[in-house]
């Protein structure tokens, strides 16, 4: 079976991570993966922020976790120790489509490399708040940027989950 087509049958959302932090040549692999995604008249408007530094991603976590609605003390990125924030220009036609082709990318890029990943959602609502917009001025980033989501990446601490049955009734011919 040809390997991408491979990749995309057995990847799975981990929620569950190791703390050790994958090595950073890893990790660059998974982000070029994401720069490589097909992108809206090839403009390629998506941006990725890798985090690792543990204060940020504790707060990150945090955040996640109001907008999520969950208990105080719950872990939105599942111990992870690396996020992929993936961002859209918001103002191009194809924003959403394009960061949601990067986040695919990196996942299955993160997969192919013996790492587990999960696309965390409310990248929105964390980039709409005055303290993230902060975050991006500080990174010198100053055009207007949508949160389209957080790739959490890091090595599985559980076993890779088989693949749920397919659904019937899902593909449509005109012949």
């Amino acid at each position: 079976m040809n390997e991408v087509i491979k990749a995309m049958r057995e990847r799975r959302s981990i929620r569950k991570f190791k703390s050790e932090l994958p090595p950073r040549e890893l990790i660059n692999e998974v982000i070029e993966a994401g720069l490589y995604a097909a992108s809206g008249r090839g403009r390629q408007t998506s941006i990725i922020i890798a985090v690792t530094n543990k204060e940020l991603l504790a707060k990150l976590s945090k955040i996640n976790c109001e907008i999520g609605g969950w208990d105080e003390g719950f872990d939105p990125f599942y111990g992870a120790p690396c996020a992929l924030i993936v961002l859209d220009e918001k103002s191009w036609p194809t924003c959403g489509y394009d960061g949601s082709l990067v986040m695919g990318n990196m996942m299955l890029a993160a997969h192919s490399l013996g790492l587990a990943s999960c696309w965390i959602h409310r990248a929105k609502q964390e980039f709409e708040t005055d303290e993230y917009k902060a975050l991006l001025k500080d990174l010198g980033i100053t055009d207007e940027y949508v949160g389209i989501g957080h790739c959490a990446l890091g090595y599985a601490d559980v076993p890779l989950p088989p693949a749920p049955p397919r659904k019937e009734n899902r593909v449509f011919w005109i012949e």
